[in-house]
């Protein structure tokens, strides 16, 4: 397992993260302590969690990923892996998580209070990327970051990071933190895959010139890049199957954004791709994530066991120059699938 360091930070990762978010909703603590037990045996060094997960949110089971990742951190050397965790944004926005009341922010009295509940759960002193779950652009900055610096000063966070940032979101937090001389973002935690490449419009120049590491999470589109929702098919049990079923409005409106005639489309070109470089689609969309110079580690999410070792595949693989020109020529005749 290749290794790259996160931003200007003293983080040096695996090139292949854990996702956990699905840790205690649709897999269990069992096949969820067998996932990480595996990751770790591949070689992956780096777990990332949410005090909000598992997905979809719901009060009912919030913040049990972290309890489940915590209980599988105690029985291990702390030093083995790397935690990264995440603060909710605001409540104000287009989302109120089942979080404190409803009442989450990004200011100093709440970042205070997520980084203890996260570190109680996890059951360690302190957790290695500490990142904003999402922004919010009508709170300042300031106070954000000096609340992020004043836990890395305690000891409890070694490095912060942003999600689900936009270009604009990600200069303004480096110039604030530069004026103010605080801590500075070194990663950003953003959808990325064959059939959401909007990062690459103006945020990878971002990384690029302030030196800010992506970790791109949802690689295989949410499970769309597998073919399993190719010819209308609905899989039971797959997760856009039980949010278009039983999810409220917001998952049922994510589950027709990522599963639609733009992203089958392109989707059935990628699959005869693979097929030709005999490789699984899981494991050409990972390498394909793995193979840009602003990523330093991408984030497999796994239900089980078995789409871990698929996505796995992926460690060794890296795509020549003609695959990745044929896969630019394929996203280029279905832009943004995503919308």
């Amino acid at each position: 397992m290749r290794r790259r360091r996160i931003g200007r930070s003293a983080l040096v990762v695996s090139e292949i993260a854990l996702g956990t978010m699905t840790f205690g909703s649709s897999c269990d603590e069992a096949e969820a302590m067998r996932i990480m037990d595996r990751a770790v045996d591949a070689g992956i060094d780096l777990f990332d969690t949410a005090e909000i997960y598992p997905v979809p949110p719901e009060a009912h089971w919030v913040h049990r990923t972290e309890e489940i990742v915590g209980k599988w951190l105690a029985g291990r050397r702390r030093d083995e892996v790397m935690i990264a965790t995440k603060v909710c944004g605001s409540a104000s926005g287009w989302f109120v998580p089942p979080v404190r009341d409803g009442r989450t922010a990004l200011d100093r009295h709440q970042i205070r209070r997520a980084i203890d509940g996260s570190l109680r759960r996890l059951r360690t002193d302190h957790v290695d990327l500490y990142q904003t779950h999402w922004p919010d652009h009508d709170f300042p900055f300031d106070e954000t970051l000096e609340a992020l610096d004043e836990l890395v000063r305690s000891g409890k966070v070694r490095v912060i990071g942003s999600s689900n940032e936009t270009a604009w979101g990600a200069m303004k937090a480096q110039a604030v933190a530069e004026s103010l001389g605080t801590v500075r973002y070194e990663s950003i935690q953003n959808n990325f895959s064959l059939i959401n490449r909007r990062f690459e419009d103006s945020l990878a120049e971002v990384c690029r010139r302030e030196q800010i590491s992506l970790l791109p999470y949802s690689p295989i589109g949410g499970g769309v890049l597998t073919g399993k929702y190719q010819q209308g098919s609905w899989p039971e049990g797959a997760r856009f199957s039980n949010y278009l079923k039983h999810g409220g409005e917001r998952q049922k409106a994510m589950a027709t954004r990522f599963v639609n005639e733009r992203s089958l489309a392109t989707t059935a070109e990628l699959l005869e791709l693979a097929r030709e470089l005999g490789l699984s689609p899981a494991a050409m969309a990972v390498a394909w994530s793995r193979q840009h110079d602003f990523v330093a580690s991408t984030i497999l999410g796994a239900n089980d066991l078995a789409q871990l070792e698929e996505s796995l595949l992926a460690i060794d693989v890296d795509l020549p120059a003609d695959a990745m020109k044929r896969i630019d020529e394929i996203t280029r005749r279905h832009p943004y699938p995503l919308g």
